[in-house]
Order: C-alpha cells, then structure tokens, then sequence
C-alpha cells in the first residue's frame, strides 16, 4: 500500500479533534511530524497522536525531507507564507479554510503549486456531505422543478476573551474577518457547488452588538449564473445557534434544519418525505481521504485551489460592498 507521509502545522482546536486523529488513523497515512510555537505542547501534542517528530518552527517541518505533504491548521494570515514555503520544498498542501487573506494571495498560491508540480487542496469539508451530494441530486434530476431561491444561515454566538486560544478569528490582520470569514465561507463553497458561479452580490457588513475588529453579523445576497437568487446570513451575536439550509423551487422545496446532522425534508407534487444522510463521525476524514488519493493517483482534489479562490473572490465582494458609507 502506497502511504503518505504528512507534517501537521498548527496544534489547535480543530487539528486536535479531527486533523490528527484522521492523519493518525487512515491506513494511507503517516503523521510524521507537528509543529507548534510551543516547543513543550507541540511534544506532547506529537505523543498524543504518535507523530514520530515535533518542531517549534514550521520552517524546520517543511524542510523535513521525510515529509511528503503538509496539513496548514494555521491562523488565515499565514496560510498563503506557509504553503508557498511548502511548495517550493516540494511537498503538497492541504490547507484549512478560508484559502488565504485575499484572492491575490490564493493566486499566489495556485501559481507556486503548479510550478513545484504538487498538489493544493482546502479544507471545505462540507463538499463530502452525503446531504449536500443528496441535495444536488434532487435539484439536478427536476424533483422541485426550477430553483428560484436559497437560504443559508449561520449564526455561532462567539466574543472569546483576550486569552482566548480562538481570539485571533476576531483580529482582522490574523483572521481576515469575522463570521463571513470563518464559518461563512463553507457555506458560499455550498452555494457555488449546488448553483454554479455567482453574477451578482449585494451584502451589508456589521457590528451590531460588539466593538471589534472584525464584523459581528453579515448578510449576503448574491444571484448565480441560472438567475437563481440566495441569500446567506451569518452572526457571532444571536445566541440561538442556526445552521439552515432552505432551496424553493417552482415545484417544490428542500429544508435541512441543522446540515451538520443530514437530516432532509423534501416536498414535492408527490408529497412530502424526510431523509437523513449522516456526515461522517470525523468531517474532515473524507476530506482527507479524497486529497490523499489525488496526491497517489496524480489527480486533483475533489475541493482544489480554485474552489478555495472563487470563495475568496466571493467574500472579497461582500466586504467591498458591504462597507460603510460615509
């Protein structure tokens, strides 16, 4: 059996939920190695999830020669420094979401991996949702006739304290922004994988219960290239937490109350039927799995560069018009 040889670079949250455990546990992978500032946690990090090597410098990671690809868990503002660095040492990058701090850095990016000849993946997990992939489905064989419109929302009531470890997601220079940002961007790779590329965006950008750097709430309304229209509304402040999905078409609907649990309520002329299409135990697992067979069989990732740029062209647009007039 082929097998990867990965380093891990970040040792956060969600490295140590779900990146370690998959790297540690596929049978094609090998966690070789992790880097954390911490030279101390970064250790027993590594021994927690039996890499055999652990670095406080991600450089020394990167010109680790056993090595064969990275997994960047890091801060936004260092995606686009640390896969450039990967790429001209030759190994392949899969990086967390958002791509990078703008769409000149994911161009960047895309160009420098093509050049070295590796792979680049991001880390949109929700492209391998059996809901999602049960959903284009419907849309795609005319169950709920033409698709008119869509709604996402996204609302995690989120003010971390300063000494928070997830403080930096509301500092503008590290996370680029706030919930449009964060968790907003997995739902745009959402929209663009059902409907195709967007035409046209207007969108408002606000702090509407916090003083920070960073929005507390957004709205988007964007229209694809069928004409169909959506809309995708995300918060740090509401404390009712929202993770919807509604698409209406002339015919029909489809209504998923909480994506991260699958469950779908379909209505048709037919009538109307649930279905529950369960996310993997560990999201990012599938991920993973799809890079790593892209890097063995010399193919793209199922979510590539690209799709990583398009979102972030996307998010570009709603910030520029979301701004403020004075």
């Amino acid at each position: 059996m082929q097998i990867l040889r990965w380093g891990l670079i970040g040792a956060g949250d969600i490295a140590q939920k779900r990146i370690a455990p998959a790297l540690r546990d596929l049978s094609n992978c090998d966690l070789a190695a992790v880097s954390r500032a911490r030279a101390e946690l970064a250790e027993s990090f590594a021994k927690e999830f039996s890499a055999r090597k652990w670095y406080a410098n991600w450089q020394d990671l990167i010109s680790d020669d056993e090595i064969e690809a990275v997994y960047i868990a890091t801060p936004v503002s260092l995606h686009a420094a640390q896969t450039v660095a990967a790429a001209e040492a030759g190994k392949h990058v899969l990086c967390e979401k958002p791509m990078a701090m703008n769409v000149a850095e994911c161009e960047q990016m895309i160009e420098v991996c093509r050049k070295n000849n590796v792979k680049l993946g991001i880390a949109y997990y929700r492209r391998f949702y059996p809901a999602i992939k049960c959903i284009k489905q419907i849309i795609e064989a005319g169950e709920i006739g033409k698709v008119v419109f869509a709604q996402i929302n996204a609302f995690e009531f989120f003010n971390p304290s300063f000494d928070n470890s997830r403080h930096w997601l509301i500092e503008k220079e590290k996370s680029g922004g706030g919930p449009m940002m964060d968790f907003g961007c997995h739902r745009l790779e959402v929209l663009t994988n059902l409907f195709g590329a967007v035409r046209r965006i207007e969108s408002i950008v606000a702090n509407v219960a916090f003083e920070r750097e960073v929005e507390d709430t957004a709205a988007a309304l964007l229209q694809f290239e069928p004409g169909i229209c959506a809309t995708l509304t995300v918060t740090h402040a509401a404390v009712e937490p929202q993770d919807t999905l509604d698409v209406f078409g002339t015919t029909g609907s489809i209504h998923v109350a909480v994506l991260n649990q699958g469950e779908i309520k379909i209505k048709t002329k037919s009538g109307e039927r649930t279905e529950s299409y369960l996310p993997a135990p560990n999201v990012h697992q599938p991920l993973i799995e799809d890079f790593v067979e892209a890097v063995l069989t010399n193919r793209e990732p199922q979510v590539s560069g690209e799709i990583g740029k398009t979102v972030a062209l996307i998010e570009e647009k709603i910030y520029e018009k979301g701004c403020r007039i004075h």
